[in-house]
């Protein structure tokens, strides 16, 4: 059967978003990395640019473990023991004791009962809200949450949303009320660092606010963060928004793909909801698992973060963020400041987010220029992530880059 039909209603929509403005474009390839040598972080070689080479400001890898050798050293001896993937889904026969190790080691991490590894941060919370939303469920969600939480609502078919503004307590507390009659069961939704701005969720009033309303619920009122962005590079020894503002919420969603350095998702919370998921989940059990070489990189990362070493990294990645804040400010940039590595400049002009993206990209720094629809408009921004591989000279050199697109333009 011919696809020319669909190629041409496909290609008009293309066009459209070509048009507004909205597509992606072409993705940028990374095609070698040079190690971090004295002063320098590591760099990055990219196609189309011969041997240029450039410094990293995109990445979400914030403690630098995916290219620290005893990380990578992990996960090759597993990878000799066990071959390169697991070979089935999980109730199968691809179970592997390092799933169950990783995920022991999880649950003592952020102190909860159980946890569960899905092959993705983005699938899990899909494995995680779709499951516990039944007919009679609402949802009460932030505005600003990101798309796996927008995506997994839309699947669940809730009897209904109510969507809070922007870490707005008194609204969501609004919200809340107005849910109730609405559903047995409700689920405050929200991320724990918003991952374009790099503010955070204000867990503990959002926490002894549903704690208020819970008695409103058959079911009650519970809590989950996707705390991806925050988990390992966040809090004084990397436990998260949950450590930062003391608090602790019913269920917790993380990755392995930022902070860890590695590649997969994972969810916490007490021993009978996570064996709910396990025979629930369709993204879990359908879906085959991360690799055991993944895992056991993944157990090194934590065994790092959570040793004497853990506290020095944390303690670099926050002066190296503090200071790339404060040169953004001096050099008369807007920012959203906080502690989190994500440091966005919010420029709310889309022509102008390009500009200073190709500036950056032909003085060797790579950056991510955010727009709508990613961003809501009047929000546009390049987001830059700090990490604990940048050093202070590579802090400084982009400062000196920013400057320099200042007094040129």
């Amino acid at each position: 059967m011919s696809v020319q039909k669909l190629n041409a209603a496909l290609t008009v929509e293309l066009n459209d978003l070509k048009a507004k403005g909205t597509t992606k474009g072409k993705e940028m390839v990374i095609t070698g990395v040079k190690p971090a040598e004295g002063n320098r972080g590591p760099r990055y070689f990219v196609e189309g640019h011969g041997n240029k080479e450039f410094i990293k400001m995109n990445s979400n890898s914030y403690l630098g473990m995916s290219l620290r050798k005893d990380v990578i050293a992990a996960e090759e001896a597993a990878a000799q023991k066990f071959g390169v993937g697991p070979g089935a889904v999980r109730f199968i026969s691809g179970t592997y004791a390092s799933h169950i190790e990783l995920e022991a080691k999880l649950a003592k991490f952020l102190g909860r009962e159980a946890a569960m590894i899905f092959s993705s941060a983005y699938v899990t919370s899909l494995g995680v809200l779709v499951p516990l939303c039944t007919k009679d469920t609402v949802y009460v969600s932030d505005e600003l949450n990101h798309n796996c939480i927008i995506q997994a609502m839309r699947l669940s078919r809730p009897s209904g949303k109510f969507i809070y503004k922007h870490n707005d307590m008194a609204d969501m507390e609004a919200k809340l009320k107005e849910s109730i009659g609405h559903g047995k069961r409700a689920l405050v939704v929200t991320d724990g660092i918003f991952s374009m701005r790099g503010d955070h969720a204000p867990l503990d009033k959002i926490v002894d606010i549903c704690k208020k309303y819970d008695d409103q619920f058959e079911e009650g009122v519970i809590t989950v963060i996707d705390d991806s962005h925050g988990i390992g590079a966040f809090g004084k020894t990397g436990g998260g928004t949950e450590q930062y503002t003391n608090t602790r919420v019913d269920i917790l969603i993380g990755t392995l793909g930022k902070a860890f350095g590695v590649n997969g998702g994972f969810v916490v919370g007490s021993a009978t909801i996570i064996e709910y998921l396990r025979e629930t989940a369709p993204m879990y059990i359908y879906s085959n698992p991360i690799t055991v070489s993944e895992t056991c990189a993944a157990m090194k990362a934590i065994d790092i973060i959570t040793g004497p070493e853990g506290k020095g990294i944390l303690e670099h990645l926050g002066k190296m963020t503090k200071r790339f804040e404060d040169g953004l400010t001096t050099n008369g940039y807007e920012t959203i400041p906080g502690p989190h590595p994500v440091v966005p400049l919010m420029v709310r002009d889309t022509p102008k987010t390009a500009d200073i993206v190709k500036f950056l990209t032909a003085n060797g720094v790579l950056a991510t220029g955010l727009n709508y629809p990613v961003v809501p408009k009047g929000s546009e921004e390049i987001r830059f992530q700090v990490c604990a591989d940048h050093t202070q000279s590579d802090i400084d050199y982009v400062i000196g880059v920013l400057k320099k697109y200042k007094e040129t333009h």
